[in-house]
């Protein structure tokens, strides 16, 4: 079987390629000239050179290809433009490309993310029957792409896969929170408790595979997490017992927040970086349920997560601390 995938110099790609590489896939990799390919040196795979616009390049390999797998996307963008063009407009480029050269592919695979239907604002948490309700211009770019992947059912086989907040070896955004913590500070947004859905990232891949792989994922979209949700104070509790070290916790008001991403979103008008915190992102983070159920994954799919929070978040510390990241 022959699978491309784009994205896979980053995370949640990289991980993808291991599990396809181990189950004797022929993986394909889109690759710019900027990316860097340290999680995938020394690895059987195929690089093919381009972005997600470089039309020429994308119809000659995806002709090839049993399966396509678009992970690629922005999480973070100094325009409302560059939310668009990378999340939606590539997509709809590879759908249009896809149904043109290889209708016949056995699935086209997009990685959306639980922001294209929003939090769960009076409820316990959403499902894939719920009705979108983004926040933010990131969510409203997935869920624009989620649209037009689901306009492209008819014509070829599609599923989309929308994952919560990923963590694991090789991500830099718990990292930032375990290096925090492990110098004693453990900041939390708020004082009420807040709740969110996780996945690790070895679950996400076997389910993205898992839901590839059946045909009755065709024409669906699955939320993949662990079965539970937690807050802060459950996740600063497991973080203590793996680091070994207890964290003075700083509750950062609302307010707080709020102005520093004002001031940011300010200084980032005389840079030509995106930058983390702005008014969107801050308005993220002070949801209080970002929190989506599995059971339709687990139903149809089998999906099934190999382990708890506790022993996920054991293996990616023990994986920081094997690279240097965490000492």
């Amino acid at each position: 079987m022959k699978a491309l995938i784009t994205g896979a110099t980053g995370f949640v790609g990289s991980h993808l390629a291991d599990k396809l590489i181990a189950k004797n896939y022929e993986v394909y990799c889109l690759k710019r000239d900027t990316s860097s390919t340290q999680w995938l040196e020394g690895k059987n795979v195929k690089y093919v050179n381009g972005d997600l616009f470089s039309n020429d390049v994308l119809e000659k390999v995806i002709r090839e290809m049993d399966y396509v797998f678009h992970v690629a996307g922005v999480v973070k963008s100094r325009t409302k433009e560059g939310f668009y063009k990378s999340n939606y407009e590539a997509t709809k480029n590879l759908l249009e490309i896809t149904c043109r050269v290889n209708p016949g592919i056995k699935k086209f695979v997009f990685v959306s993310s639980l922001a294209a239907t929003g939090p769960a604002i009076g409820r316990e948490f959403v499902d894939e029957n719920t009705a979108p309700s983004p926040i933010t211009t990131y969510g409203l770019s997935k869920l624009k792409a989620e649209q037009e992947v689901f306009a492209y059912k008819d014509k070829i086989p599609v599923t989309i896969i929308a994952p919560p907040a990923v963590f694991g070896p090789r991500d830099t955004e718990i990292l930032i929170y375990c290096q925090t913590f492990q110098k004693g500070l453990n900041s939390v947004i708020g004082f009420d408790n807040k709740y969110l859905s996780l996945v690790y990232v070895e679950d996400l891949a076997d389910g993205i595979i898992l839901a590839a792989e059946n045909p009755v994922a065709n024409g669906q979209k699955y939320f993949l997490c662990f079965d539970d949700a937690y807050n802060w104070q459950e996740i600063g509790a497991v973080t203590s017992g793996i680091l070994g070290k207890k964290a003075f916790k700083i509750r950062l008001p609302h307010s707080v927040l709020y102005t520093v991403g004002y001031l940011s979103e300010i200084f980032s008008y005389f840079s030509k970086k995106a930058v983390t915190l702005n008014i969107e992102k801050c308005k993220d983070i002070t949801q209080l349920r970002w929190v989506c159920s599995n059971q339709k994954a687990k139903t149809e799919l089998g999906f099934e997560t190999k382990s708890d929070l506790k022993e996920s978040f054991k293996e990616t510390i023990d994986w920081y601390k094997k690279v240097g990241w965490v000492k």
